[in-house]
C-alpha cells in the first residue's frame, strides 16, 4: 500500500530514522579526509595526488544528483534508496580492496555516484511535513545527515589509524547493508509525485533554473559555501601532520567531534528559518565561515584557534545548507527532487572545486594557501548574497 500525505503521519520515530539513514550515507563521502596521508603511502603518492580521489568523489556525488535523484519525482522512493545502497556497498568494497590507485579512483568515483540517498530522504521528509514545519523538519533530518559529515572523520581516523585505511571501507560497506535490512523493514513506501519521464525530467531542469531566482541563489550560495568548507577538511591532516602539531589521522578524526557539537544546532536553525526568514540565516552562515577562516589564518598553528574555527566553520555551514535547503524545498511540491538536484549539484561541485583547489594551494604555500582558498570562496558568497542578490524570501 502506498502511502500519501493526506494518510501517513511523520512521526518524531520516523523523522529520527531518516536522520539516522542521512547520517550512515552520507559519511561514505568524507572517511577518505582523514585516510589521505595514509593512502598517499600506500601508492607511492603526492599530497596533490590524493587530493583528486577526495575531488573525484564529490565529482561522483554531484553527477549522481543531477542523473539519479531526479528519479525521486516519478519512482518510489524506498526501491530506488534500496538499490542505491546495494550499488554504494559494492563500491566500498572495492574501494577497499583496490590494488593499484587507478581502481581506488573508480571506485571512489563510484561510490560519490551512489551515495545520493540522503538527497532521497530530504524532500520525502518536506513533502510529508506541514508547511509552517518543514525548516524544522528539514532541520531534524540535516542534523543526522550534517552529524554523519563530521563523525565519519572521526570513525575512519580511529580505525584507519589502528586497523589501516582499507578495513574502514569494509566496515563501511557492512553498515551499508545493515543499514538496507532496516530501511527495507521500516521505511514506508512513497507516492510518485509526477508522472513525467525520465527524458523530460532531465530536460525540466534547466527550465527550473531559469524560471526561479531563488533557486539559482541558493546554489550559487551554496557552491562557494560548501567549497570553503570542503577545502579545510581536505587540507586539515596535512596541516596537522606537519612539525607544529606531529599528528595524524586519529587527531583529524577528533576534529570531527568539535564540528558536531556545531552540528547539534541543525534543528534550531531550521526553526529560526520557519519563524524569521531562510535567507536571514543563510546571510548569518556566510559571514561565520567567513568569520572561522579569518580565525584560521590568524590562529591556525594553535590548536585552539583550529578548533574554535572549526565549531564556527560548521556552524556556519548548517546555517547555509539547512536554510538554503529551506528555501529550495518551499519552491513546489511536485519538482523537490529536481529543485534539490540543482541545489545540490552546485553544492557539490563547489564541494570538489574547494578540496582541489586547497590542496594545490598547499603545495605552493602551505597553510596560508588554504586559508586563501577559503577566503575567496566566502568573500564571492558575500558578494553575492549581498550585493547581488539583494532582499528574497
Amino acid at each position: 500500500m502506498t502511502e500519501t500525505k493526506q494518510n501517513f503521519v511523520l512521526t518524531k520515530s520516523l523523522v529520527f530514522l531518516m536522520a539516522i539513514v542521512c547520517g550512515i550515507s552520507v559519511a561514505n563521502l568524507y572517511y577518505i579526509q582523514p585516510l589521505e596521508a595514509k593512502i598517499a603511502a600506500t601508492f607511492s603518492l603526492s599530497q596533490n595526488a590524493i587530493g583528486i580521489a577526495a575531488m573525484l568523489t564529490q565529482i561522483g556525488y554531484a553527477l549522481g544528483l543531477l542523473f539519479f535523484v531526479p528519479l525521486g519525482d516519478r519512482t518510489e522512493r524506498r526501491s530506488l534508496i534500496l538499490r542505491m545502497l546495494l550499488l554504494v556497498s559494492v563500491s566500498l568494497c572495492v574501494a577497499g580492496g583496490a590494488p593499484s590507485y587507478t581502481v581506488l579512483l573508480i571506485a571512489m568515483f563510484a561510490i560519490g555516484l551512489t551515495t545520493i540517498v540522503p538527497q532521497l530522504i530530504v524532500p520525502y521528509a518536506a513533502h510529508l511535513a506541514r508547511p509552517e514545519e518543514q525548516g524544522k523538519i528539514i532541520g531534524d533530518v540535516m542534523s543526522g545527515l550534517l552529524i554523519g559529515i563530521l563523525l565519519s572523520r572521526t570513525f575512519s581516523g580511529f580505525i584507519g589509524e589502528d586497523l589501516g585505511w582499507r578495513v574502514v571501507y569494509f566496515i563501511a560497506a557492512g553498515l551499508i547493508l545493515l543499514l538496507s535490512v532496516l530501511i527495507w523493514r521500516i521505511f514506508p513506501k512513497s507516492e510518485v509525485t509526477s508522472l513525467t519521464t525520465y527524458p523530460e525530467l532531465l530536460k525540466s531542469i534547466p527550465g527550473l533554473i531559469k524560471k526561479q531566482p531563488i533557486l539559482r541563489e541558493s546554489a550559487i550560495n551554496g557552491f562557494f559555501m560548501f567549497g570553503s568548507f570542503s577545502a579545510f577538511w581536505t587540507s586539515l591532516i596535512f596541516l596537522l601532520e606537519t612539525p607544529q602539531y606531529n599528528m595524524g589521522a586519529r587527531e583529524a578524526g577528533l576534529f570531527g567531534l568539535a564540528g558536531a557539537a556545531g552540528a547539534l544546532a541543525a534543528p534550531i536553525i531550521g526553526k529560526a528559518a520557519d519563524r524569521i526568514s531562510p535567507r536571514f540565516t543563510v546571510g548569518l552562515g556566510i559571514l561565520l565561515s567567513a568569520l572561522a577562516y579569518l580565525c584560521f589564518s590568524f590562529w591556525g598553528f594553535h590548536i585552539w584557534g583550529l578548533i574554535i574555527g572549526v565549531i564556527i566553520l560548521d556552524l556556519g555551514n548548517q546555517c547555509g545548507q539547512v536554510s538554503n535547503m529551506a528555501r529550495v524545498q518551499a519552491l513546489g511540491d511536485q519538482v523537490r527532487s529536481r529543485n534539490n538536484t540543482v541545489f545540490m549539484f552546485s553544492y557539490f561541485i563547489g564541494g570538489a572545486a574547494g578540496s582541489f583547489l586547497s590542496t594545490l594551494f598547499w603545495q605552493h604555500l602551505s597553510w596560508y594557501g588554504v586559508c586563501f582558498v577559503g577566503l575567496v570562496f566566502q568573500l564571492a558568497a558575500i558578494v553575492m548574497h549581498f550585493l547581488v542578490y539583494k532582499r528574497r524570501n
